[in-house]
């Protein structure tokens, strides 16, 4: 009996020993994390007017005249030579302006919320040209070093961002409802530095709204735009580190689960192997 438990002992050790080894080699994994790219696509009226104009004009003249009691003489020549050219050229329409960038904004707490899920977060350097394809090509800006000591990289581009104020009047009352909300929808791509393999890959958004009641016409009435941008990234960072967790579980920590209080519970499981000699 002594030696049975013993073993037993020496078991749940040797398995609590392996869990502990491979948590240490999870929390290991290192993901950065870009700044949102973009593109906006605007269309912009102009009109414009070209003139050019060259001319070469050259002449000649000689007049001589000689008048006397006994003689009269005269002499006179003239030589002209014109060139010309001149051309008008007037332009309107609509041309396609693309500007595209890096948001610094609403990434803080996608960070976060790895950081709670049990990943590294490495930080990398930002993106500081503009108005070039080359903001997408993510895999050269691993190579050259844009995101040093890192296992991943988590690109983010948005795909729809939207304001909108809205009022409503209330029926039945002098009231008006008042709201300002925001959307935002961006794709994500988890990609490993070394292979370039993609190990997750999709879009999540992010949703904040604030509303003011008013009961007369023309009440004055501020709404929080900070309190809806504070929402919007809560909300992203939240559905971007379940979407990871969720397609890529290497590196992340103990599992959640959000309990019907809201309270985040986690949940261990623990695999013990049990040998009994008889």
């Amino acid at each position: 009996m002594f030696m049975r438990s013993r073993l037993t002992t020496c078991l749940r050790l040797g398995a609590l020993g392996l869990a502990l080894t491979a948590g240490a080699a999870w929390a290991q994994v290192r993901i950065a994390v870009t700044d949102l790219s973009y593109e906006e696509k605007v269309s912009q009226y102009f009109e414009s007017v070209e003139i050019k104009g060259k001319w070469d004009d050259s002449g000649s003249s000689r007049e001589r005249f000689r008048d006397s009691d006994s003689s009269s003489s005269g002499s006179s020549s003239a030589r002209f030579k014109s060139k010309g050219e001149a051309s008008l050229k007037a332009q309107s329409g609509y041309a396609l302006v693309i500007d595209r960038g890096e948001m610094r904004k609403f990434t803080g707490d996608v960070k976060g919320e790895l950081i709670k899920a049990g990943y590294r977060v490495v930080q990398g350097k930002p993106w500081t040209q503009s108005n070039t394809e080359k903001l997408y090509d993510i895999i050269n800006r691993i190579k050259q070093g844009f995101y040093p000591n890192t296992d991943y990289v988590l690109f983010g581009t948005i795909t729809n961002i939207e304001f909108r104020e809205e009022h409503n009047p209330i029926q039945g009352s002098n009231a008006t409802n008042h709201t300002l909300a925001l959307e935002l929808v961006a794709e994500f791509s988890l990609i490993n530095c070394k292979t370039y393999e993609i190990k997750a890959a999709f879009s999540a958004m992010g949703e904040g709204q604030d509303a003011r009641l008013t009961n007369m016409e023309g009440a004055v009435y501020s709404l929080n735009r900070s309190k809806v941008m504070f929402q919007v990234a809560k909300s992203l960072g939240e559905n971007v580190a379940n979407e990871v967790t969720g397609q890529f579980s290497e590196g992340a920590g103990a599992p959640k689960r959000r309990s019907s209080g809201g309270e985040v519970q986690q949940e261990r499981a623990t695999e013990e192997k049990v040998i009994i000699f008889k």
